[in-house]
Formats: structure tokens, sequence, C-alpha cells
């Protein structure tokens, strides 16, 4: 068994969007740290891909994003795939890979070219297990009758019935993205059982009934470090309207001895970000036990001052105990802490159109080694540098390396 959060121990890129080819080892916690426009969210979309692929189809995640030729980098060489490439390991110590490469045909058609998933087992329960699957045609397969291959949906799908691959699926399927959208979180929302949170944050208010139900005092935490960054308020809460719901808050009101209550509608956009980035750090399991393995976040300082910098290091920090986290920022404050170390921060940049994604450069390792500045100050100064010789040795076939 592992007591690391960590289930993404890296994660490899090839022809996505902007990004030519990345590897990164991952960390619990995750900074990825860039200038707007840089590529920052282009990495964790090709996380949210893989989830949207195996939670639908990959049609449909093709098609929220306007289609392959929309997906698969544009650039002088024209790319005609696109390929994802996770190691990854289970609380269980059971690990790891799942990759696959999706190609364009004619007419904005597609295929799923090429997946690999291999299973090893830590405790000996089953023997290490695989497939390969090459345009719908099962090349190898440890199962001596696999369900049938389709050259237009991922394998995993299918294998997911098996015991062996069922965490693999499951905690793939988990993994949550978030870009919190306040006029959404203002609506009345339509209840659902609050298992995980959408990404846009439109059923917050089941979720948080969800979270006030569970024992452990996450829903305190939340509460306590809400009412750090917008102060005055006492609660947050989930509150039905007919057959919609939505959230009501409680803050403090220069000349009132008690909390006035307060609709989700009368909230800054700040108030209700922050309270989706808070629920969604510390998120409950679902019913059935199952966890959120990895959370992903759209810089989570937008809208807020920067004094509530503090207050969202803290819950970072402390929900990357259980959960591995990756955010995006090009926040200074956010990262103006000593604790936040070069491991942890991935420097993307932008080069003709070219998304580069690697470690921080030596100089900047050194500056924070050596506690001459922290990443924020590095930042601050345009001084928080990418390793860019690590990055040319960066392999761009997914399938062949260890």
């Amino acid at each position: 068994m592992s007591d690391q959060p960590i289930f993404l121990r890296r994660v490899a890129l090839n022809n996505y969007m902007s990004i030519a080819k990345c590897s990164l080892n991952l960390r619990a916690l995750n900074f990825l740290v860039g200038q707007n426009g840089a590529g920052k969210s282009n990495f964790l979309d090709a996380l949210r891909f893989t989830a949207d692929s195996l939670n639908t189809s990959v049609e449909h995640a093709l098609r929220d994003r306007g289609g392959i030729n929309e997906v698969r980098r544009r650039s002088a060489g024209h790319p005609t795939n696109f390929g994802v490439r996770l190691d990854w390991v289970l609380p269980s110590g059971d690990h790891g890979i799942f990759a696959f490469r999706i190609g364009a045909k004619p007419h904005g058609a597609f295929e799923v070219q090429h997946e690999v998933c291999k299973v090893h087992s830590a405790n000996l329960a089953f023997d290490s297990t695989s497939y390969e699957i090459q345009s719908g045609r099962i090349l190898n397969c440890s199962l001596s009758s696999p369900p049938a291959a389709s050259s237009d949906r991922l394998f995993l799908v299918a294998m997911s019935g098996q015991p062996e691959y069922r965490p693999l699926y499951d905690a793939l399927l988990r993994m949550g993205f978030y870009n919190f959208n306040p006029d959404v979180i203002r609506e009345l929302q339509s209840p659902d059982p609050g298992e995980v949170l959408s990404s846009d944050g439109r059923n917050l208010a089941s979720v948080l009934k969800r979270l006030a139900d569970q024992p452990g005092g996450r829903m305190a935490r939340v509460v306590e470090m809400l009412g750090r960054v917008v102060p005055g308020i006492t609660d947050a809460s989930h509150k039905p309207v007919g057959k919609k719901e939505t959230l009501e808050f409680r803050q403090l009101v220069a000349g009132s001895k008690d909390s006035w209550r307060f609709d989700a509608e009368n909230m800054s956009d700040g108030t209700l970000r922050a309270l989706g980035v808070l629920v969604a750090l510390f998120q409950p399991p679902a019913s059935d036990g199952r966890a959120v393995r990895i959370v992903g976040i759209e810089e989570p300082e937008t809208a807020l001052h920067p004094g509530a910098s503090l207050v969202l290091r803290s819950a970072l920090f402390e929900a990357s105990l259980t959960t591995q986290v990756i955010v995006t920022s090009h926040s200074p404050d956010l990262l103006d802490d000593k604790k936040i170390t070069a491991d942890s921060l991935v420097s993307v940049t932008s080069r003709a159109g070219e998304t580069i994604l690697g470690m921080v450069d030596e100089a900047s390792r050194t500056s924070m080694r050596d506690n001459l500045f922290t990443a924020g100050e590095l930042l601050r100064l345009n001084q928080l540098g990418t390793d860019e010789s690590a990055y040319e040795q960066v392999e761009s076939d997914l399938f062949d390396r260890p």
C-alpha cells in the first residue's frame, strides 16, 4: 500500500494543441507557471480529454473541442495525430502505463491508431496484465477471450469490466479539472448526487450539501478558509429553491450582531470562485468510496485580492497531502513562499506558437535552493526560466520509451 497522493507519476504528450512534445514528472503539488497564452491550459486539457473520452467517447471529447483538427497541433509539419501517455500508480501500489495516439482521417474523421495499457500488481494479487491495440485490431492481450476492439473508442472502456483494469479506469474517470464560472454558479442549479464537482461549478450546491453530511471536518475547514479569504463570511450552505437549489452565505454586516443571509446571486465573483476552489480541493469520496485522485485548477487566484494568496497556498498544501494537485498560475503572490520548491514547478513558455514545458533552469533552481529568491520573486523579476536543454532531449514517441 502507498500513502503518497501521487496518482500520475509522469505525463507525456505529443502534438496536443500547442504542445509539440513534453515529458513531465509530477509531484503531489504542481504549479504550471507562465504568461497568459503560453499553453498552461492545454496541458490540463490533455488530461481532461482523457477523462472525457473514457466517460463519454472519443468522438464526443473531440467534438467538444471543435474536432480533431482543433486538437492536433498546427505547425508547418502538419502533424496528423496526437498522443497522450500516463505513467500511474494507485494507493494499492498497483502501477503501469496508459497511452494512446489518435490520428486524423479525411473529412474530419479520426481513429485510435495505437493504444497500450500495462498493469503491474504490487502485492501479486494477479499476474501483470496488458494489451496493445492498433487501429481497432488487438495485437496482444493478456486475456484469453478479450472483448471486441473498435477504432473509434478507447479499448480501456471495454476492459473496465475486468477487475485488473477497473481501478485504473475509475481513477482516470474521476480526475477533476476546474475553471469556475461565477455566472453559472449564481444560477439556480439542478439537484444531482454531488459525487464529483463539475468543472465549471454548476453542481456546487449539491456537492456542498454532501460535503456537509460527511464526517471528518472537511466542511468546517472549507468555511474557515473561506472566511479568511472573504472577511465576515461565517457559513456557506446548500439552499433548496422549489425543484432547484442554490448556495446561501452568512456574512457579518456592520451594525448587526447577527450574520445576514445572502444567496449566490448576491455574492462577488471572487467569493464564488474561492468557494469552488476550496470545495474542489476538499471534496469527499463518492458514496462507493472512490476518491478524486487528481485535481487540476485553472488560475485559482483569479478575481481574488492578493492578500488571499496565503490562504490559497495553505489550502493547496493541505489538500496535496491526500490528493494530487495541479494548478496553473501567473501570480507572483501565490508563489511567494519558500516552501514551494523548484521540483514542484513546471515552467511554461511559448516559442513561435509552440508551448515549451519543462523543469525550471539551473539558475532558478540554485536561487531557490540557496533561499535567495522565492518562486514568486523570480516570476515577478521575469527570471523564472525553462531548462530548454532538457526539453530538447524529450523523445516524441510515446510508446517506445521505457
